[in-house]
């Protein structure tokens, strides 16, 4: 991925902000009773595409709901990507970098070097790159 402008982080981050404050962020994650009991049992994480990312052996229930959810937040990118001046692709990652910020102690997120890790209280590991 080709590094970020200092005005499109801005503009990324700016845009990632509004959706978290403006609660679309709760409703966008479609934190149903399925999706927050994979959460918590670590069948899911967050990836640092800005994807939710399957971790082991997974139902086809599991993968259909990941699978949506990740539609969804590619429908989000693709809107506030165009209206930031950005690609999808800057835009995810940089909602990747947010993302996996906000995991709580107990959750999986993938690290920069692709393995998933389980969040503590300490931050995460995070890419060089994230805003």
């Amino acid at each position: 991925m080709a590094r970020l402008s200092n005005l499109n982080r801005k503009l990324i981050a700016a845009g990632v902000a509004a959706l978290v404050l403006t609660g679309a962020g709760a409703a966008w994650a479609q934190r149903d009773p399925a999706y927050a009991a994979a959460r918590s049992a670590g069948q899911i994480g967050e990836k640092y595409d800005g994807y939710l990312g399957l971790i082991g052996a997974a139902t086809a229930d599991l993968r259909r709901m990941v699978d949506d959810l990740n539609i969804k937040r590619r429908a989000v990118y693709s809107e506030r990507a165009q209206a930031a001046g950005a690609t999808v692709e800057e835009y995810a990652f940089t909602s990747g970098c947010r993302l996996i910020t906000q995991t709580l102690p107990g959750e999986k997120y993938q690290a920069p070097d692709g393995s998933w890790q389980t969040r503590t209280a300490s931050a995460p590991l995070r890419d060089s790159r994230c805003p």
